[in-house]
């Protein structure tokens, strides 16, 4: 047998530092699409963000026409949105004619399979909540989905009481909950048979909106009505 035939010629090696190099640059330029793609999508998001938070308002407050976006403070003010000014918002409704129809505010609780995000609408004059709109919720179909669509169960949301104590910083009566069928006092809320969890989220959800909100509202409540 031929010696030469018997030794294998090795094959060259790509250098290490070549092989770091390319995979630097492929990390490299797909971190830059990423970046490019979140800067172009980025205003569209928010875009899409302000029209279905525009849309839960005036369905929350019908014979709205228009709105403003507020926030609380870290002091617990209330102050027209802008650049710079942190906090949680509320929203004002307002009519045709720029009257106050109501205010949008919102909570959140954890519910059987997650968080249960939710719109509110509160009203100064009764000082009770008027509406709720689901915004995000994972509850099991079936059951999660009569939050938004349960007559009886919205019933619960057409007077519900929100109140001040005497110090006006928090609710005279924590919104809760009751099992279904034994509700007595106004602040209460009628749970639904078979969704006791998620509707107590809902109860929780809208007890955190109304202790964080209606001290700012009914403190500040001339930001709010005063014209543009």
């Amino acid at each position: 047998m031929n010696l030469e035939a018997q030794i294998q010629t090795p094959q060259p090696r790509t250098p290490a530092w070549a092989m770091l190099r390319t995979l630097g640059g492929i990390a490299m330029i797909s971190g830059l699409l990423v970046a490019l793609v979140y800067q172009f999508t980025l205003p569209i998001i928010a875009e899409n963000q302000r029209v279905l938070t525009e849309q839960a308002v005036f369905r929350v407050l019908p014979g709205a026409v228009g709105k403003r976006d507020f926030v609380i403070t870290a002091d617990g003010a209330l102050s027209p949105a802008g650049e710079g000014v942190d906090g949680a918002l509320v929203y004002g409704a307002y009519d045709q004619d720029g009257g106050l129809v109501g205010v949008a505010i919102t909570g959140s609780a954890l519910g059987y399979a997650g968080p249960v995000n939710v719109m509110f609408a509160y009203d100064p004059e009764c000082a009770c909540i008027t509406a709720s709109k689901v915004l995000q919720s994972n509850e099991t179909p079936g059951f999660g989905d009569k939050l938004d669509f349960d007559p009886a169960f919205l019933k619960n949301f057409e007077a519900l009481d929100a109140r001040l104590n005497d110090g006006g910083d928090a609710l005279a009566n924590e919104i809760v909950t009751v099992k279904h069928g034994t509700k007595t006092q106004s602040w209460e809320i009628d749970g639904i048979s078979g969704a006791t969890i998620s509707s107590k989220a809902m109860g929780r959800a809208a007890n955190n909106a109304a202790q964080r909100a209606v001290p700012a509202i009914a403190r500040d409540l001339a930001v709010l009505t005063q014209q543009n």
